[in-house]
């Protein structure tokens, strides 16, 4: 062990205790805040985007999902320089303040039918101020616990940290499920997601008590008391020096990008997957995210203490390959076990979508001016909202899309300059007509909960929430060992929240909104696909070994 800090860094039992489980259950409180907003996605859609076509309203309370994400970077910049400068303790107290503000804000917002437009932009706004504040929670709550903990266990102790991600979204679809099943789903949908949001309150007492319990960084303090003092010019430090900069682009390839993929398609985008594209129970499909998201999070733990022995890339790199040899085969295995008359259906009486390429648009409008009202958005509209797969192929200029059903054809409507109820009811007997071929192709309206294979299906979810967690486990404590004391909190949180706050934040989005376009419902795993193999190849080629590495520097 280094002298000096590295020994003063080491409190004894109940004060290492008192860190790890303030910051860890403060985090998971955080995540909370956040999740619940994404696993409430549908009912977002219905009460923030009732303005939009089912298809583009879902696309849009996924984008506004992302767009928390979107602005955790910028509050990594602010709470980063703030944690580096003032110190972790307290950025990381504005930061539980801000978010319990905004999330039992939520709660209390008028709809789009109370308040149109308005409603959705008020929305919107919470949502930013979640991302912000979230961009400073986690470099705090990380390195807390690491620049307190002994070097031999730093792994093992960053780990609880991590762990509180999935417990945040566990307790977010506990709630979900304990209050719809309390209110029954129509009363749920209507008014009693809002409490879902409300508790918040309740949660933000016990993390501030938590937090102001915590102690500030022993590494921290010292850096205070020496002449030179904490970072003046922090941003300079970070992104003005190539020594340091290279530091913070080698953290986003070789971890990031890999973590928002991986992360976020094992425990939110498989979600939308099951729900949307395969039409399954809603209660199945979180009655079994929950049981992967409780038994994967011990593994978070397995994988921090197997860091501390074997080293941190490793166990990242072995959680990467498994989602990269996994990611299209179990997708695909997940429709044959969740239902399998669809896939029977789509191998029999294939669909298939003819219109002019100029007639086909991305359904993705977040303020709900957007009308979707060609052929061929109606078509690919339906088939998208009833979780049909389709292929398309190009028809001549102006030509009015139709679809094939099997040897069935269906054709579109074009409602481009009715009036919005007259659109709507053209395109409802669309959808009437398409339903009719659809069912006597044997095309499932639903899955039926009868037919599914439940422990098939959980058994391939559980494979994506133990590579995640086999990545994500040592991923605070690699990071943090990567940077120097007097700018780890800006030069860890930037990278991680660019990362896992773009690449994955934005990936329930993006995946659905490319299966909708091209009707492939697997075609959207390209985009975890890619980053995967990124970082997989930069961790691999690029990242140094940082296991048994002194934090005095």
């Amino acid at each position: 062990m280094v002298q000096g800090i590295d020994a003063v860094a080491e409190p004894k039992g109940s004060s290492m205790g008192l860190v790890v489980g303030a910051s860890a259950a403060a985090s998971a409180f955080e995540w909370y805040d956040f999740y619940i907003f994404g696993t409430l996605a549908p009912v977002i859609s219905a009460q923030f985007f009732a303005g939009l076509p089912p298809t583009a309203g879902y696309i849009a309370a996924l984008a506004l999902f992302g767009t928390g994400f979107a602005f955790r970077p910028l509050g990594a910049l602010i709470f980063g320089r703030l944690g580096d400068q003032v110190g972790r303790k307290s950025a990381f107290l504005i930061t539980v303040l801000m978010m319990g503000a905004a999330t039992f804000a939520i709660g209390l917002l008028p709809t789009y039918k109370q308040l149109g437009v308005t409603a959705s932009v008020l929305v919107v706004l919470a949502r930013i101020v979640q991302g912000t504040a979230l961009g400073g929670v986690y470099g705090g709550a990380a390195i807390s616990v690491a620049e307190h903990a002994p070097a031999k266990s730093r792994g093992y102790l960053g780990a609880f940290v991590q762990t509180s991600a999935p417990i945040g979204l566990l307790v977010a679809l506990l709630m979900v499920l304990f209050l719809r099943t309390l209110l029954g789903s129509a009363a749920f949908e209507e008014w009693g997601w809002r409490l879902c949001f409300l508790a918040s309150a309740g949660l933000l007492a016990i993390s501030v008590f938590m937090r102001l319990k915590m102690t500030e960084s022993p590494l921290f303090a010292k850096l205070e008391g020496e002449e030179k003092g904490p970072a003046k010019s922090v941003y300079a430090e970070t992104f003005g020096s190539w020594k340091n900069l290279k530091l913070v682009f080698l953290a986003f390839f070789s971890m990031m990008c890999a973590q928002g993929a991986v992360f976020y398609t094992a425990f939110f985008y498989v979600q939308v997957f099951l729900e949307k594209s395969l039409k399954l129970d809603p209660a199945i499909t979180v009655g079994l995210l929950m049981a992967v998201v409780a038994l994967s999070a011990p593994v978070f733990v397995v994988a921090g203490c197997l860091s501390d022995r074997i080293g941190r890339k490793p166990v990242m790199l072995a959680g990467m390959l498994i989602s990269l040899v996994a990611y299209f085969p179990a997708f695909h295995a997940m429709q044959s076990v969740a239902n399998p008359a669809l896939a029977a259906a789509a191998k029999a009486s294939p669909v298939v979508v003819s219109a002019d390429p100029l007639d086909c648009a991305t359904q993705f409008d977040p303020i709900g001016k957007g009308q979707f009202r060609s052929s061929c958005n109606i078509a690919t509209g339906f088939l998208a909202n009833a979780g049909v797969p389709y292929t398309r192929r190009d028809a001549p200029a102006g030509a009015v899309a139709h679809v094939a059903i099997g040897s069935t054809i269906v054709p579109s409507v074009d409602a481009i300059g009715l009036s919005a109820p007259d659109a709507k009811a053209v395109a409802a007997a669309f959808g009437a007509r398409a339903k009719v071929a659809l069912a006597s192709a044997g095309y499932p309206d639903r899955a039926d909960s009868a037919a599914v294979d439940r422990l098939a299906l959980f058994g391939l979810m559980l494979i994506f929430g133990v590579s995640a967690a086999l990545l994500y486990g040592p991923l605070s404590t690699a990071a943090i060992e990567l940077f120097p004391t007097r700018i780890r909190y800006t030069a860890l949180s930037v990278p991680y929240h660019v990362g896992v706050g773009w690449v994955g934040g934005f990936l329930p989005f993006t995946v659905f909104a490319i299966v909708a376009s091209t009707g492939d419902m697997f075609a959207g795993l390209w985009y975890p696909f890619v980053f995967t193999a990124i970082s997989f190849v930069a961790t691999l080629l690029f990242l140094p070994e940082t296991r048994g590495r002194s934090l005095d520097f």
